[in-house]
């Protein structure tokens, strides 16, 4: 999918987002170490509130560490089309049926077989604070080229492609 450049940076966000769909979701484990783990972002489309929705389990390790420090970031990379997100913001588990069943999908049935009902489903909301993308829309020959130039000139490759900091 093509972004428009006369979209809001917002948009792109989360038409970036969107297309990578699977994200490494970035908690602080009790003993102070970043781990980071694969999660599948729920939205169809971008909350009102810049909030990012995922499932999660309650017994789990992201769970107890979102418990003691609900700040995370969240990184999406598709390298064929050079993409990539950056999301900073805060976890927080909401228990809301009624969004849950809203949000339960068939792959997400292979995760929690029991179904949204289950007392072990967490709906983690995350609330964007800060993000950032980078979208390289040159092709790989134009890129291969700007960065000979740029080994050759000695100076940093230029129009690389869009860089945004996105607050939503």
């Amino acid at each position: 999918m093509a972004l428009l450049h006369d979209t809001s940076p917002q948009e792109r966000l989360w038409d970036m987002i969107r297309g990578i769909r699977f994200g490494m979701l970035t908690t602080r484990h009790h003993d102070g170490q970043l781990r980071s783990r694969p999660m599948t972002t729920q939205n169809r489309s971008i909350d009102e509130g810049g909030v990012l929705w995922f499932f999660v389990s309650l017994s789990s390790e992201p769970a107890l560490d979102l418990k003691d420090d609900g700040a995370v970031n969240i990184s999406y990379a598709d390298p064929d089309k050079d993409r990539y997100v950056s999301i900073a913001g805060f976890g927080r588990f909401v228990d809301d049926i009624a969004k849950k069943q809203e949000l339960w999908n068939t792959p997400t049935e292979a995760w929690f077989p029991k179904g949204p009902t289950d007392p072990d489903v967490g709906l983690l909301a995350v609330h964007i604070d800060h993000a950032e993308y980078w979208d390289v829309e040159a092709s790989k020959m134009t890129q291969l080229f700007k960065m000979a130039k740029a080994a050759v000139t000695g100076q940093r490759p230029k129009d690389m492609g869009d860089h945004q900091e996105v607050r939503v």
